[in-house]
């Protein structure tokens, strides 16, 4: 009778897992919701462009630094997604089958849950960097939004600069010491 039991437990198991496992598929409409923001800020970066280069002789050298800060800031978020999308499906979801592909990142052949953590981390400081460069240059002056930008609201964008800066150096320090720590785990 407890042989019986026994291999009912192990089914039920097997069922629990294979739900469990299988719940991963969840993420997928997430990961095509970032696509389609992917197609927006396509869109964003094409209209911004058409902008610019329609009042390319209009604009002074300073705004046309800004707004071509404003297409970097776009591509940066843009490579961002890329980097969830391609690297969280292949990490989380399933694998994309990619291997001998010519156009394969070669970033995407040792991602794991920590690299793309650290990689994550860097670009949002290099998209902060580009927010707080914009500010910088419209401190004390009405930007090309229309609001002027205060001393204040410069301190502050750089203090949260600078919290990105620590919060990606102890993202890859842990990740340094649980990559640090396991194969002396497994040397034992």
């Amino acid at each position: 009778m407890s042989d019986h039991s026994g291999r009912a437990d192990n089914k039920r198991l097997g069922v629990l897992a294979t739900l469990i496992f299988s719940s991963r598929w969840l993420q997928l409409p997430l990961y095509i919701g970032l696509i389609i923001a992917q197609v927006v800020y396509v869109v964003l970066f094409l209209r911004e462009l058409m902008h610019l280069s329609a009042h390319a002789f209009d604009y002074t050298e300073q705004q046309i630094m800004l707004a071509v800060l404003g297409l970097i800031d776009v591509v940066m978020i843009s490579n961002l997604l890329i980097m969830v999308i391609v690297g969280g499906y292949e990490t989380f979801v399933s694998r994309l089958q990619l291997q001998g592909h010519p156009d394969q990142p070669e970033w995407l052949s040792h991602v794991n849950a920590g690299v793309l953590k650290v990689k994550l981390a860097t670009a949002i400081i290099g998209i902060s960097s580009i927010h707080l460069l914009k500010t910088f240059i419209e401190a004390g002056q009405v930007g090309m939004a229309g609001a002027k930008v205060t001393w204040d609201g410069v301190m502050w964008q750089t203090i949260i600069h600078m919290a990105f800066i620590l919060s990606a150096i102890g993202i890859a320090w842990v990740d340094h010491l649980m990559n640090t720590a396991m194969p002396s785990k497994q040397k034992h």
